[in-house]
């Protein structure tokens, strides 16, 4: 077995989010490493690090954010070119994990992407996978290597337990989520309720019926992502119609396609609490909009992983879907 102080940990970034790895890098106290990422003119894509990863323990940062085909594939060829320069161990850090909602069936004659993208990631060459908030606890046994799942479920409690509401409950805007509303609702020691919704179609949802007690009650509806945010909007009005006080929306992946920005403007919801997941640009940016930035869990996670300790020490049970 070999010396721990013969160890080196070297972070690397893909073109998704160097804003969030120049964040983890500062945390972790080192550099990020140089690499370079370039494109052929028919847009092949070109990764050549610039400094010896021999023998080190790599952890590579890309998340699945727009544009998602590009940068998935991004992060394939850094794992692969990592692989064939002898690093001793790859990690490969997805902040955001795409194609997550395509983990299972629903109907005749669909894939499971969210499978084939986990195989891709293990066959590119990663010994071990770091995500946060996965869409469903089961896309953990997709991978045949280890896969630590992060939670910003404390951070984000965190925040709105210092609002200090009086009377507040906890939605989930569908039974999927529940497990995840319960552990927020447990830190604030808030009541928890679940919407009832329907798709007729792809992002497009219909919300139904609400079980459990919301009338003059600050709401907050907890998610794992926000898209197009048609969700969130049908929830918070129909919450509203229900005799919530105010209605705050919170969720770890801002993904915010489409006209998403516009309509949670023009949204009755006083404030849209999310992480630094997924790259958020300016002209995404809007009043009641907040971005809490996940890289100190990324950086904590990755010493532990580092040193080969527990990772659900960090979480407290949180980060169990």
């Amino acid at each position: 077995m070999s010396d721990i102080s013969t160890k080196r940990l070297m972070l690397f970034s893909g073109s998704s989010n160097l804003e969030l790895a120049r964040s983890i890098a500062t945390e972790l106290g080192c550099g990020l490493g140089k690499v370079k990422l370039d494109r052929f003119s028919d847009g092949e894509i070109y990764v050549k690090y610039l400094e010896s990863v021999r023998g080190a323990d790599v952890f590579v940062l890309q998340t699945c954010s727009h544009p998602i085909n590009e940068n998935i594939m991004e992060l394939l060829v850094m794992i692969d070119a990592l692989k064939r320069a002898s690093a001793r161990c790859i990690s490969a850090v997805m902040p955001y994990f795409g194609y997550a909602r395509q983990d299972k069936k629903i109907s005749a004659r669909e894939p499971i992407t969210s499978k084939l993208l986990a195989d891709l990631v293990s066959t590119a060459g990663a010994d071990r996978v770091l995500s946060m908030d996965l869409h469903a606890g089961q896309i953990q046994g997709f991978f045949n290597v280890p896969v630590d799942h992060l939670t910003a479920i404390p951070l984000l409690a965190s925040y709105f337990k210092e609002k200090n509401f009086e009377n507040v409950a906890v939605v989930s805007p569908d039974v999927g989520g529940v497990k995840r509303a319960s552990k927020f609702a447990d830190r604030l020691h808030a009541s928890l309720a679940i919407m009832d919704k329907r798709r007729p179609s792809h992002n497009v949802a219909a919300v139904l019926h609400v079980i459990g007690d919301v009338r003059d009650k600050s709401v907050i509806i907890v998610d794992d992502l926000i898209d197009t945010a048609g969700t969130v909007i049908a929830s918070a009005e129909y919450l509203l119609t229900e005799g919530a006080k105010e209605v705050y929306v919170t969720c770890t992946h801002a993904v915010l396609s489409g006209q998403a920005c516009q309509r949670l403007r023009e949204a009755p919801i006083k404030e849209v609490v999310v992480t630094d997941t997924v790259p958020i640009p300016e002209e995404k940016r809007f009043e009641s909009l907040t971005v809490i930035s996940v890289s100190s869990i990324l950086a904590e996670t990755i010493r532990h992983v580092y040193a080969d300790e527990s990772v659900s020490e960090l979480f407290e049970g949180d980060n169990l879907l």
